[in-house]
This record gives C-alpha cells, sequence and structure tokens, in this order.
C-alpha cells in the first residue's frame, strides 16, 4: 500500500458514522429527548431517517429549535449545545467529524456547576457503569440526562453571556488533562486523511497514478447494539474509535 492510502483506513474523511435511535423517556418540562451538550472540537451531522422531532441548540447567538423529519440533514459546529427530542420515534443516522475524538470525551453535558469542577466530580455524575444490567443502565443514563437538564436550562435561561461563558471554561478545563490523547488521534484520523488527499494530489500533478492501483473495498456491520448514548440508543462501529 502506498504512502497516500496507508494514512488512514476509516471512513472517508475521517468521519465517525452511528444509527440513533433518541431517547422516548419524558422530562420535567414534559419533552421527551435525550441529554443537552457540548462538543469542543467536532461538529456534527444529522441525517434523519425516520420519525419526527426537533434539536434545540444553545449558543452565544442565541436559542433555537430545528425541527428534524426524514430526509432533514442538520449540522453544527463545535461550541453549539444541543438537545435532541422526540416527538414521534426519531431516528437518526450520525456524522461526527474526527472520528475518534467523540470517543475519546469530547463532549461535555451541560451539568450544573457543582459537578464541573473537576474531572472526577463529573464522572461520577456522568458514567454509565459497564458491567450493570441494561435495566441499571438506562436508570444510569436517565438520571443524568436530567441532571444535564438542570443545567441547561439555568443556561438557556440566563439573563446576559457570562453564565454560558463559565460553561464554557468549564468544559475547557474538564477536557485539558486528555488533550495530548486527543491531538494523537486527530493526527491518525483527519490528519493523517487529508495528508493522504495532499499526496494524492502531489502524484497526480507528477503525473504518478500508482496509487489507484491500491484501491480497496472495505464494509462492516456494527461492532454494538443499542448502547446507552447521551442522546439515545445507539448503533456504532469499530471504524469510529
Amino acid at each position: 500500500m502506498s504512502a497516500a492510502t496507508a494514512g488512514f483506513a476509516g471512513l472517508p474523511g475521517a468521519v465517525a458514522v452511528s444509527h440513533l435511535r433518541v431517547y422516548d423517556w419524558p422530562a420535567a418540562d414534559g419533552v421527551a429527548g435525550g441529554t443537552p451538550h457540548v462538543h469542543l472540537t467536532c461538529s456534527e451531522a444529522y441525517v434523519v431517517t425516520g420519525g419526527r422531532g426537533a434539536v434545540e441548540t444553545l449558543t452565544t447567538s442565541g436559542y433555537e429549535v430545528t425541527p428534524l423529519a426524514p430526509g432533514t440533514v442538520a449540522w453544527f459546529t463545535p461550541g453549539t449545545i444541543h438537545r435532541l427530542v422526540n416527538e414521534d420515534e426519531l431516528r437518526i443516522t450520525v456524522l461526527m467529524q474526527n472520528s475518534g475524538l467523540p470517543e475519546a470525551g469530547d463532549a461535555v453535558l451541560t451539568l450544573p456547576p457543582e459537578h464541573l469542577t473537576d474531572p472526577e466530580t463529573y464522572a461520577a455524575a456522568t458514567v454509565i457503569p459497564v458491567d450493570a444490567s441494561q435495566e441499571e443502565q438506562a436508570r444510569f443514563a436517565r438520571a443524568r440526562r436530567d441532571l444535564a437538564l438542570d443545567g441547561y436550562r439555568a443556561l438557556r435561561d440566563a439573563d446576559g453571556p457570562e453564565p454560558l461563558a463559565a460553561f464554557h471554561r468549564a468544559a475547557a478545563r474538564l477536557v485539558r488533562p486528555r488533550l495530548a490523547e486527543w491531538r494523537e488521534r486527530w493526527r491518525r484520523g483527519a490528519e493523517a486523511a487529508a495528508a493522504a488527499t495532499g499526496d494524492q494530489l502531489d502524484r497526480l500533478e507528477r503525473g504518478d497514478a500508482s496509487h489507484l492501483a491500491d484501491a480497496a473495498v472495505r464494509a462492516e456491520q456494527p461492532s454494538a447494539l443499542g448502547r446507552f448514548g447521551m442522546c439515545g440508543r445507539l448503533d456504532v462501529y469499530k471504524g469510529n474509535d
């Protein structure tokens, strides 16, 4: 295999993909759906494949609600607090930038400030025990969703920009110990994928098409079904790691 194709073997452009069935658990405000959170380095896209719902978003520009129906493609950039709302069996194919980083913790839930003081305190409020029963995992997932909604509503209803800015600062502090690991994942993934394209362009400019002889076809089934995610039950793929 040439240097042009050896750098990255994941999905095109180092994108991660998963299938999501959004939680139908009603919250205290009567709305069913997922856990509000923010990504610090990854853009996210939704391709709606079934059902109906919405995504609530909160940025420095304000609060918005984007309806979701089959055929809708919606996406947002890092720093967008988002909450998925399930109105009728909402099903989504999720595309994430920087495959591997979301799985490595590039997301911070909108917990109340007292749970954002350090990684240990945050983990105690968010971790779902992998050895617990499905029923117990669902209980943990729902409890952290409800806790994050408390913080989310406070941010959404706040007067002035400082509460949101304070949340951003707290989120950055929480992930800082993991940045070296994230950088290495990015180098192996998105950076390597982009470098491979640059190498291919260089070769073509020289009249060298040898990388085309290394063409490959890959396919895989989900490596895990029904995992309890932040927004719902996830079918995930090994290539995302």
